[in-house]
């Protein structure tokens, strides 16, 4: 009886345990089906919680095969990414590396063939998307890489080359917070979902936009203007366009409308959703030429970053970058993408390229954007300062000039990680070519390309709402999700895989070191040389000039390995190696540059008639790791 009672009690302890356990899991608002609201985690002055919306350029749900003709949850791309790393184990390691704001395990795959060797002995490359919540083209771009890259190992020479030799970190939604609100909801940011005071009033996230006509988007509000509004009005109706549906900005006062986006003025402060769910940057808050958010310059008259953060990696999302990266020096090329230039995005983004990069290593730039161009076509390709900040002529205000940019990601990449790295924005506003044939390709040439090509699924034609603080108003104008800020799925796997083939460019030029022989020759008095020759077969130095100068990759090192019982005892040793004389015994090669060989040698004495095992090393940080074993005597 008492065996029997102690059974149940166990039984009944053990089941108590496992209904806490499952009650422990994390039900994100997304998957909740319970509920129709979506409900963001953090204390604001404003809602947290918002109806809930599924849009059809979205798949909620995976299909039986992956295509691209609508955009994926992070759900869907993890299902993906979950199903290759059981298919694939000798290729792929898929794991969580930091957990989000509000709690979501961000994901990243390692793509390389661990038959011959470690990932962190290889080359490497790291791709990210979705940095930005609503930039949602660039984590299709990572995941079509993803996607042909593992479908065309084994059959393309080329990439099993390079998933053979090298490693791909891949890394296709950094923000899941900002990404899963922006899916599943009307909301709209660009940001992480933690609370930030965007307007100064002390007050957090208190006047978000609002879905006033209730069909699940967020579009533009016009207001005709009168009286007293006439003085800040800076939009006319574009007489480009006969049906009135394009909108044209104009300096202030200029105008004849005032252009809202959809809401209502929640803290009753004259501006319009100016304090939305969350406002931090992740691209401003990489540690590299930081600056304080406006407002915290106690001077009043140094530079301050929007979006900044209250200190450099404040965020989780990009510190979890960083921190990883430090921790894997083996990576030589980054693009961490976003949306909607389009454009190759490069460091610096304070200064000139001229005047604070290596001439080296503004050259190696200048080709990746060149390479770049061929495959995307973009218009622009160049460095964030000066290229970025100039590259629109014309329009309202003063003429364009050079505008520092800080926190940035590329600037991290190369002046801190030393790496190439770049912050390519995708999709174009529809901005493919001059259909009016005025000589220019602008917002004009998007709309038409969206009639013509598009359906008119771009823009909503504007629709009288009476609103509540306004009066009488139109909401319409062009789609924010899926088509300002993204590519339609019409045109979607285009940007997705034109962007991913410049990644992967960029990947087969990864340095690469290789033996070219070790050789063994005795001399005199049981002496024998070690020569070891070995070359870089990539098209990338193992270092950047700037990687040398920060000391972010070591020198190419060459060790001479062996029991060292041989080695112990000094002068009575076994065996002794001469040369190099140094106490570490170990030869400082330098770098070695694309396409250069070089050549090191020990001098080796035995004290001891039978031959000696040892292992050649060549070890550099980003031209990756070899070995090979050898006998010295005879």
């Amino acid at each position: 009886m008492k065996s029997t009672a102690i059974t149940l009690f166990l039984l009944v302890f053990f089941s108590f345990l496992t209904k806490g356990q499952r009650s422990l899991v994390e039900v994100w608002p997304e998957s909740d089906t319970t509920t129709t609201f979506y409900t963001v985690k953090g204390e604001r002055s404003g809602i947290s919680y918002f109806k809930k919306h599924q849009f059809e350029e979205v798949e909620y749900v995976p299909k039986e095969t992956l295509t691209f003709d609508k955009f994926h949850t992070p759900d869907v791309i993890y299902h993906w990414y979950k199903k290759w790393a059981d298919q694939y184990p000798d290729l792929i390691d898929f794991y969580e590396v930091a957990r989000s704001f509000e709690g979501r395990p961000i994901y990243q795959m390692t793509l390389t063939n661990k038959k011959t060797g470690k990932d962190t002995d290889k080359p490497a490359a790291f791709f990210e998307g979705v940095r930005h919540s609503g930039e949602i083209t660039s984590s299709e771009s990572v995941l079509w890489l993803t996607k042909h890259l593992i479908e065309n190992y084994g059959k393309d020479p080329q990439i099993t080359e390079l998933i053979d030799t090298k490693t791909i970190y891949l890394r296709p939604v950094n923000n899941p917070d900002g990404v899963n609100m922006y899916m599943h909801t009307a909301q709209r940011n660009r940001s992480t979902t933690r609370p930030d005071d965007n307007d100064g009033d002390g007050l957090f996230d208190e006047d978000p936009e609002e879905d006033l006509d209730g069909d699940g988007v967020i579009y533009q509000m016009r207001k005709k203007a009168v009286g007293d509004e006439l003085k800040r009005a800076n939009y006319v109706i574009d007489d480009r366009d006969a049906t009135g549906q394009l909108m044209k900005r104009v300096p202030e006062g200029e105008g004849e409308y005032l252009v809202y986006t959809e809401g209502i003025d929640n803290d009753k402060d004259g501006r319009y959703n100016e304090d939305g769910i969350g406002g931090l940057d992740l691209h401003r808050n990489y540690p590299e030429n930081w600056r304080p958010e406006p407002g915290m310059d106690a001077t009043g008259r140094g530079y301050t970053q929007r979006g900044a953060g209250p200190f450099p990696l404040s965020e989780i999302e990009t510190r979890s970058v960083v921190l990883w990266l430090l921790s894997h020096p083996n990576v030589s090329v980054v693009n961490s993408m976003d949306t909607s230039v389009p454009m190759h995005l490069r460091p610096p983004s304070t200064s000139k390229s001229a005047e604070s990069m290596f001439p080296e290593d503004l050259a190696i730039y200048k080709h990746m954007d060149s390479l770049g161009l061929s495959f995307t076509g973009y218009p622009w390709a160049g460095d964030v300062y000066e290229t970025y900040a100039t590259r629109n002529v014309g329009g309202a205000g003063d003429p364009p000039k050079p505008n520092p940019l800080f926190g940035h990601g590329p600037d991290f990449g190369y002046f801190y990680y030393g790496a190439i790295w770049y912050g390519d924005e995708l999709w174009n506003g529809g901005r493919h070519e001059d259909l009016n044939g005025d000589g220019e390709i602008d917002a004009y040439d998007g709309y038409l390309w969206d009639q013509q090509h598009n359906g008119g699924r771009g823009y909503k034609p504007w629709t009288k709402f009476m609103h509540p603080d306004l009066g009488e108003v139109e909401i319409g104008g062009a789609h924010p999700k899926f088509f300002s800020q993204n590519a339609p799925p019409s045109v979607l796997e285009k940007w997705a895989k034109n962007q991913a083939l410049f990644n992967l460019a960029m990947a087969l030029e990864l340095p690469q070191l290789q033996f070219d022989d070790v050789a063994v020759k005795a001399l005199a008095n049981n002496e024998y040389e070690v020569t070891v020759s070995w070359t870089n077969t990539g098209k990338l130095p193992v270092a950047l000039e700037q990687a040398k100068l920060v000391k972010i990759v070591q020198e190419d090192r060459v060790i001479l390995e062996m029991d060292r019982k041989l080695l112990s005892g000094s002068d009575e040793a076994a065996v002794m190696i001469v040369s190099p004389e140094t106490r570490d015994k170990t030869i400082y090669a330098g770098y070695t540059g694309a396409g250069e060989s070089k050549t090191a040698s020990f001098k080796v004495q035995l004290k001891q008639q039978q031959p000696v095992k040892a292992t050649v090393k060549l070890l550099s940080t980003r031209g990756g790791y070899l070995e090979r074993e050898i006998t010295i005597g005879n």
